[in-house]
Order: C-alpha cells, then sequence, then structure tokens
C-alpha cells in the first residue's frame, strides 16, 4: 500500500476517533443512576428507565469497542501492519478497508469461518 493511501486511512481513522470520543463523553453525561421519583407513575416508569439506561450502557460499551478497533489500526498504520490480514497475512482488499478501515482479516479469511 502506497504512503499517500495508508495516511488518508490514517487520517480517516483519526477523524472516527474524534468522533466517537465526542460521542463517549455525551454517554458519560447521560449515564446516570436511575432515580427513584415517587411522583411519577410508579414501578413501570423505573423499568422503562432501566431499561433505556441499559441500552445507553450497550451503546456505550459497543462505542469503547470501536474505539479500542481504531487505536489498533492506527497502531498498525505506524508500524506498517495496516491493511494485512492477521489470519494469512495477505492485503485487505482497500474496498474493505474504506468501508471499515479496523478491518483486521481479509474477506476470503471471513467467509472461512
Amino acid at each position: 500500500m502506497s504512503a499517500a493511501i495508508m495516511e488518508q486511512f490514517r487520517q480517516q481513522l483519526l477523524e472516527m476517533k474524534a468522533d466517537l470520543q465526542a460521542q463517549v463523553r455525551l454517554d458519560q453525561q447521560a449515564q446516570k443512576p436511575v432515580e427513584l421519583d415517587q411522583a411519577r407513575v410508579g414501578r413501570l416508569s423505573r423499568m422503562d428507565a432501566l431499561q433505556g439506561q441499559q441500552m445507553l450502557q450497550e451503546v456505550a460499551r459497543r462505542r469503547q469497542a470501536k474505539l479500542q478497533g481504531i487505536d489498533g489500526a492506527l497502531r498498525r498504520t505506524e508500524s506498517g501492519d495496516f491493511g494485512e490480514c492477521f489470519v494469512c497475512g495477505n492485503p485487505i482488499d482497500p474496498r474493505r478497508l474504506a468501508v471499515d478501515p479496523t478491518s483486521t482479516r481479509c474477506i476470503g479469511c471471513v467467509d472461512s469461518e
């Protein structure tokens, strides 16, 4: 992979990371304990609030996992391993990387699972 293309992917990854970090900060602000407000309807309101809180926690967990993938891809751009399949070592198709620059396996290895 040429240095110019590698730099484009690195910039894309840095933009993705900045966006996700901003979303994670918002998630952290939104995650607060569910209050037991007696003025509300009651148990169903608390259950709805708990369910909403669990959904936010899952979204935050997925964002953190995506951030870890981005950090790994950025490390690979620095080490020169970016775009190589973890399984077979062959180059990952640039079209696949354009869709998801955190991809670690070529389409052949993904399909063989």
